[in-house]
């Protein structure tokens, strides 16, 4: 089997002004049963509103927001902050309305579940295995969120289970409330520093290349092949 392990093509940007006020264009995919929260959830990222009408998601939609990531400064070493353009992809909850293409674009992944449904707890496992054959890496980067964290009077999965469960798969948990805004904000930086952290390791890694490992480039797409990731300054996710 032909193992996976490199992130999205990275382009670099245009000329325009549009293309350069920010480095890096990062797509995050939610995940999830439908009716869990996750255009919710979103919409309290991006806007800062809950609407409890919202209605089924159907298809695929997106929201964007720009943040400002500042690496942590555990070596002593001052790191310059980056400018990043989140897209953040909305699905319909069923695995058949996301293609393979789809997956691989995606450079992070939020899981996500209902505290109060225990079918959508059960499903993780179905999600990660649409994860493990169709992202960019076997090992993608994920974390799982229990949303609905303000109906604590109807939750049946307990927080001590969900930790369990994400123990179990290497990922962080995070409980949110898309009504309230509790750990939203959170949620995606954690995921975010993620990405970053794998993205910055190419960086350092580059004039170190093993044998089998090689960059590849073609036009203005910049691709990072072998058991590295792409990266590149100034840039942006050819997503």
């Amino acid at each position: 089997m032909t193992t996976r392990n490199h992130l999205p093509n990275i382009a670099s940007p245009t000329t325009t002004a549009s293309a350069t006020d920010y480095d890096y264009l990062i797509k995050f995919l939610t995940l999830g049963d439908s009716g869990v929260g996750k255009t919710s959830f979103l919409f309290q990222y991006t806007d800062g509103e809950f609407n409890p009408r919202f209605i089924s998601t159907v298809g695929i939609d997106f929201k964007e927001k720009r943040v400002v990531y500042r690496p942590q400064n555990l070596d002593g070493i001052m790191k310059r902050s980056q400018r990043i353009h989140l897209q953040l992809w909305d699905t319909a909850g069923q695995e058949r309305s996301l293609t393979t293409a789809f997956f691989r674009d995606a450079m992070g992944f939020i899981l996500m579940f209902d505290i109060t449904n225990e079918q959508s707890f059960v499903n993780i496992r179905n999600w990660l295995e649409q994860l493990k054959t169709h992202a960019y890496s076997e090992d993608p980067d994920v974390i799982l969120c229990g949303n609905k964290a303000d109906l604590y009077e109807k939750r049946v999965i307990s927080e001590e289970r969900a930790r369990q469960e994400a123990e179990k798969y290497g990922l962080p948990y995070i409980e949110t409330s898309a009504a309230t805004g509790q750990n939203v904000s959170r949620a995606i930086e954690t995921l975010l520093e993620m990405i970053m952290v794998r993205m910055n390791k190419v960086v350092e890694s580059r004039n170190h290349l093993t044998s089998g490992d090689h960059i590849t480039k073609s036009g203005s797409n910049l691709k990072l092949n072998g058991n590295a990731m792409g990266n590149q300054r100034t840039s942006r996710c050819n997503c």
